[in-house]
């Protein structure tokens, strides 16, 4: 079996080449090449490891014929063109949590530097002044510091603030009231924040939703004397309003460590007084760096060598301890959506997907997203899980999902009903053995198949000889059949043949077998 093969193409930590051979994969590591270098290359590999220095462009992607998976060693994914890759069906990976506490703690100490102007007060220190009356500096102490963003930095942030005898205010739309009594922190809508907080700190990325956050408007209904500090993504500030506040003395203070321009050459807020800035080095200290490198090693190497998908950005999670179990679910919804994508007509504004049993104790975004992938295949050869999702939404499709975690007449059942302008048609699948997939109902038909390879798909009206008929038509044709699996409604009723065979069936078979007496559809079926 081929290793999979990865580019680490920024410089990290030689220890993640290190976890990418020990986990079973062949690693190259090539930095500083230009785009156009890249480009040339990525086509060798599996898996490309990122810093922010590589941009992964749609154009770079489009000559990344075999990319599964991009890893990106820290936060920010600035430089991904996430929405490209997810048509091209590669998952994109960030560390979240790798350089955490390092960002925290850079916000804490521009908070502390900001309360006591440490850094104006060396420079004139050491040029020979001793302006000790200048420097009025705040407590932090007794203070409230309102936190925009109350994620996993921003818990860190909060925990050391309570540590320093702050009170600790947040604004976050997905924090719920039960984690806020964990953190410590009082849940308060924007507003209040504004009103309310002595120091204000950021910590959220930057979206459509966030984007000048801190707004001109926002920033004149800040508290007098307010001190800001951003060190997550630039565009969260209006800069230039920002620079007036401070001017004017409304901002007591601002520290920023992120820009709207990066490298930041030529800021409006630069001069500004009252103004402390580092160039983007919230993660820049030894163990976040390291941190960073092993986990983005790690997580690629799982996701490739395993089929685990951790911190992943554009599908959802799936641990390196649950793909061994839910690969043979995986694989029934896959097929089953597979096929009822083959047989279902025209249009499909809505599909369900339907789980009891064990099916339904399992993780529902990885079966659901097989089930897409199968299904989308009708539109699409290069479909995975990763785009099938973002190819029903784009053709309007309504996903649909149901969990009955009761029993029926299998320990295990995934049922896809898709709508139709025929109606609702839908097929069924189940485990034997929990590891062998198999096909127990189609349109309301019991029969039992193993879908797999090159099949034949009749309905026809249930009669004496049929079956031989279709035999003896194979046979014409020198078309081996491997399994036969017939259902139907009741005798003389409708009836469903399934055949499994050894070669792709030509075009004049299937006509000839529409041509039988009673037959109503004929498919030729691959899986």
């Amino acid at each position: 079996m081929t290793k999979p093969k990865v580019l680490i193409s920024d410089k990290m930590d030689p220890n993640a080449a290190r976890i990418f051979e020990e986990r079973g994969c062949d690693v190259d590591v090539i930095t500083g090449k230009t785009p156009e270098e890249l480009k040339s290359i990525i086509g060798e590999y599996d898996g490309l490891a990122i810093r922010s220095s590589t941009k992964v462009t749609a154009e770079i992607l489009d000559a990344a014929t075999n990319l599964k998976v991009i890893g990106r060693a820290g936060i920010g994914v600035d430089n991904v063109d996430i929405p490209a890759a997810s048509s091209k069906g590669v998952v994109v990976m960030n560390t979240p949590f790798g350089n955490s506490i390092t960002t925290a703690e850079h916000a804490i100490a521009l908070m502390m530097a900001l309360a006591r102007q440490i850094p104006e007060a060396n420079a004139r220190t050491k040029a020979g002044e001793w302006p000790k009356s200048a420097f009025m500096g705040v407590e932090v102490t007794g203070k409230t510091l309102g936190l925009i963003g109350a994620g996993n930095i921003g818990a860190i942030v909060a925990s050391r603030a309570l540590g320093l005898k702050m009170k600790v205010v947040a604004y976050d739309p997905f924090l719920t009231p039960e984690r806020a009594i964990e953190i410590g922190v009082e849940k308060v809508d924007l507003e209040q924040l504004l009103t309310r907080a002595d120091f204000i700190t950021l910590h959220t990325p930057l979206t459509d939703e966030t984007r000048n956050i801190l707004s001109r408007e926002r920033l004149e209904k800040t508290k007098p004397g307010v001190r800001i500090v951003n060190c997550a993504r630039g565009g969260l500030i209006d800069e230039a309003a920002l620079k007036d506040m401070l001017e004017s003395g409304h901002v007591a203070g601002a520290a920023l460590d992120v820009f709207l321009e990066e490298p930041a050459k030529d800021s409006p807020l630069f001069g500004a007084p009252n103004f402390i800035c580092t160039p983007h080095l919230g993660a820049s200290t030894t163990e976040a760096q390291v941190n960073v490198a092993l986990q983005v090693a790690e997580q690629m190497a799982d996701y490739l060598v395993n089929g685990g998908v951790t911190n992943a950005l554009n599908m959802p999670s799936l641990s390196a301890e649950e793909a061994p179990k839910l690969k043979p679910y995986m694989a029934l919804a896959e097929n089953l959506g597979s096929l009822v994508g083959q047989l279902a007509h025209g249009e499909l504004p809505k599909i369900s997907i339907e789980t009891e049993g064990h099916a339904a104790e399992l993780n529902q975004k990885p079966i659901v997203g097989a089930v897409l992938a199968g299904l989308m295949k009708r539109y699409s050869q290069s479909v995975n899980m990763v785009n099938a999702p973002f190819m029903a939404k784009e053709r309007g499709i309504e996903v649909r999902e149901i969990r009955n975690e009761r029993e029926g007449t299998f320990q295990t059942l995934i049922r896809v009903t898709v709508a139709t302008s025929q109606g609702n048609r839908s097929v069924a699948g189940t485990l034997f053995g929990n590891s062998d997939p198999r096909l127990v109902e189609i349109f309301g038909i019991g029969i039992e198949a193993e879908l797999s390879g090159e099949m034949l798909y009749i309905v026809n009206q249930d009669v004496p000889g049929f079956i031989g008929r279709v035999g003896a038509l194979m046979g014409e044709y020198d078309i081996n059949i491997g399994t036969f699996h017939l259902g139907r409604r009741a005798s003389g009723d409708e009836a469903i043949i399934l055949l499994s065979v050894d070669q792709k069936i030509p075009q004049n078979v299937i006509d000839k077998a529409c041509a039988l007496d009673g037959v109503k559809v004929v498919r030729a079926l691959s899986f």
